[in-house]
């Protein structure tokens, strides 16, 4: 077992695409626990970004390069593509190094559960960033589930919808699903994540993928999930990039009252533009974003929670100094990947 970690945590950053330049990077970067020490990144715009906004990390080209400075290092976040992540975490493991692996967690099932043996083996810290978990709007159904303001919940209805027809270039338009791309594999790996944290193993499973992209060998562009759970709630969940109108993020009905929510949580934006995790803005959803609990006509704002997603980081320095477990067991990430491939099977 590695040894408690009682100095900063020295950090390095794979990719500094959408999930290391929005999401890792500027996280690492706020929390006094961490040292952003290492970015890679092989575009020289990205790298030049990189350089520019991080002048104390040292940017390398290659993840062979950063893993000839391991012995300098104790974590490794991956923000690349799905495809990458078996043997980037492995070869991070096997140098003896903690490891963050951006959702979706690997492409197959097996592969996690190699990756989850090998940490245990090798005595170090695996963990898949959820950061869906602590979204406002999440966090603030979650209070109310546990606060029995719905009474008994019946039905969970969750959406990611927007309207992008010209797709993402880049892995989430390929079909391959050793590629990992797909709404499905995508965004699944969040919706399907936040109903089992908020209502329990799944016992049935029901799965639709459709491809409306201009390329008929494209990744599913829409899917729909409906869960069983043991609890007995039944969720509905949603993923579509080519929606032209949006439906309710979330609208669950309970036996004394419903709650509904229109939009998307506000971190990521924020993050995008620049605003700081430490500052007193950010997280703060506006009372026009507000969802509304009650009765058709008798329905009144709920005040949102803060988003948190620095909460994923403080809690993992937490583990890694022996004060706490991880923020995301990775065999829960594995769980959802497996009803992810039973639709796959299936649809």
């Amino acid at each position: 077992m590695r040894a408690v970690i009682d100095r900063p945590i020295r950090t390095a950053v794979v990719g500094f695409g959408i999930s290391g330049r929005v999401f890792h990077a500027p996280l690492i970067e706020a929390d006094g626990d961490y040292s952003l020490d290492v970015i890679v990144t092989a575009d020289p715009e990205r790298a030049a970004e990189a350089a520019r906004r991080y002048p104390k990390a040292r940017i390398v080209p290659t993840p062979e390069a950063l893993f000839a400075l391991a012995g300098e290092l104790d974590l490794v976040i991956l923000g690349t593509p799905p495809a990458t992540h078996f043997d980037h975490a492995a070869t991070a493991i096997a140098h003896g190094l903690h490891v963050v692996v951006d959702k979706p967690f690997v492409t197959a099932s097996a592969h996690g559960e190699e990756l989850i043996s090998r940490a245990a083996d090798g005595g170090v810290q695996l963990t898949v960033f959820q950061n869906r978990r602590w979204d406002a709007d999440f966090l603030t159904l979650r209070k109310l589930v546990r606060d029995g303001a719905l009474g008994e919940v019946r039905t969970f209805e969750s959406r990611f919808e927007w309207w992008r027809p010209e797709g993402f270039g880049n892995w989430r338009d390929t079909a391959v699903l050793s590629a990992g791309g797909g709404v499905l594999h995508d965004l699944g790996a969040h919706l399907i994540d936040q109903a089992i944290q908020l209502f329990g193993p799944v016992e049935d499973i029901y799965g639709e993928t459709a491809n409306h992209a201009p390329r008929p060998e494209g990744a599913d562009t829409e899917a729909f999930v409906s869960l069983l759970h043991g609890s007995g709630v039944r969720s509905r969940l949603w993923m579509n990039g080519m929606a032209a109108q949006a439906g309710p993020r979330f609208h669950v009905l309970g036996s004394e009252a419903g709650y509904t929510k229109w939009g998307l949580d506000s971190q990521e934006p924020a993050l995008a533009a620049g605003l700081a995790p430490s500052d007193p803005a950010y997280g703060v959803d506006s009372r026009d974003s507000w969802g509304v609990l009650g009765l058709d006509g008798a329905s009144v704002p709920v005040p949102a929670e803060k988003g948190a997603y620095p909460r994923f980081y403080a809690e993992l320095a937490g583990c890694l100094r022996g004060k706490g477990g991880l923020p995301v067991d990775p065999a829960e990430s594995l769980q959802v990947l497996k009803v992810i491939e039973k639709i796959h099977a299936f649809a």
